[in-house]
């Protein structure tokens, strides 16, 4: 199938490319992203790939249509930026990646936990500039520390593991669906308000759908333990990032590290270091100094990229075949409030 594969970095190109000689795909890499200036690229094609920051609403779907597209293979596992409605009236099927390395996604999460809580960043800055003052570096033990994990699918599953077996944690669990599995280890599954109001950390690892869409906002920092820490690896709005901002200042929010951020298609996966950043809440929220921000990398290993591949790869080969599409999204999915992931 001939492939119009947008948003590609050198990464996709490398990944997607050793992948395909199973597959024999036409693909065709295109740097930017999908939108409606760009849609005329995928003219004539019956297959678009895309990526997180792609854009796929009603108009762009109808123009993709118009011209001959008939399948939109998503290469991540959200699909909240895909109007599935619209897909389904103009004959789009939609196929995604629901599970490449939860594992890649988990330790990187516990990896911001520990350089947010330890200081890390701000340590091996003043190394480089040669000063070994230790002022302002105190963290605190993971250990007998109580952490909320919010969604407990593949990666939520893993990082409640973590901290509760490798760390010694007391995990408190929030979703829709209990695992028996984790309830077997001790952890518990609470409701959201009494999570917040009772954990030193809070991790988030639920989709983004309708009724996650800010789940922490005003309120719900209000509600929270005074000083908590909190890291999202999973959705940008999941967090009303002004209201994180108002969290900060009055300390309530003791410190937050960030992989993704609500308005991140205008930011990540770009170099801007010679630009001047329009989104001034953005801008304040690198300003302090508790907040560790990442460019949505928690996905980056070998062995996630490999998967992400191959499984992409893979949907369109059974698409093409006119095969069942085990990895279809339907419309349904955007109103689950705590899909798997």
């Amino acid at each position: 199938m001939r492939v119009a594969v947008f948003s590609t970095k050198p990464y996709d190109r490398q990944y997607l490319s050793e992948a395909n000689a199973a597959f024999g795909h036409d693909l065709v890499f295109l740097e930017p992203k999908l939108d409606l200036s760009t849609a005329p690229l995928a003219d004539g094609f019956p297959a678009v790939c895309v990526f997180v920051n792609d854009k796929l609403d009603r108009p762009l779907l109808t123009q993709l249509a118009a011209t001959g597209t008939r399948l939109v293979a998503l290469r991540c596992a959200g699909f909240n930026n895909v109007d599935l409605h619209a897909a389904a009236e103009l004959g789009i099927d939609v196929v995604r990646v629901p599970a490449y390395s939860p594992h890649a996604v988990a330790e990187f999460t516990v990896a911001l936990l520990l350089a947010l809580d330890r200081r890390i960043p701000r340590a091996w800055a003043r190394v480089r500039d040669n000063n070994f003052a230790l002022d302002g570096l105190i963290g605190n033990d993971l250990f007998g520390k109580t952490v909320g994990v919010v969604g407990t699918g593949r990666i939520g599953a893993l990082v409640a593991r973590c901290l509760k077996l490798g760390f010694g944690c007391r995990v408190l669990a929030h979703d829709q669906w209990q695992d028996p599995e984790l309830v077997g280890i001790g952890i518990e599954y609470v409701p959201l308000d009494d999570l917040m109001a009772a954990a030193d950390i809070v991790s988030l690892h639920c989709p983004l759908t309708p009724q996650t869409h800010h789940l922490v906002n005003a309120a719900t920092i209000e509600r929270a333990k005074a000083g908590f820490l909190l890291i999202n690896t999973s959705r940008g709005a999941l967090i009303d990032a002004e209201a994180l901002v108002e969290g900060l200042k009055s300390g309530k929010v003791g410190g937050v590290a960030l992989d993704v951020y609500e308005q991140e298609a205008d930011l990540f996966f770009e170099d801007l270091s010679n630009e001047i950043i329009q989104d001034d809440v953005f801008q304040r929220l690198l300003t302090f100094p508790n907040v560790l921000v990442t460019g949505h990398q928690a996905f980056l290993t070998a062995e996630a990229l490999a998967a992400i591949s191959e499984t992409t790869l893979r949907n369109i080969a059974a698409a093409e075949a006119g095969h069942v599409l085990d990895n279809a999204v339907v419309a349904e999915a955007v109103s689950a409030p705590h899909a798997r992931t």
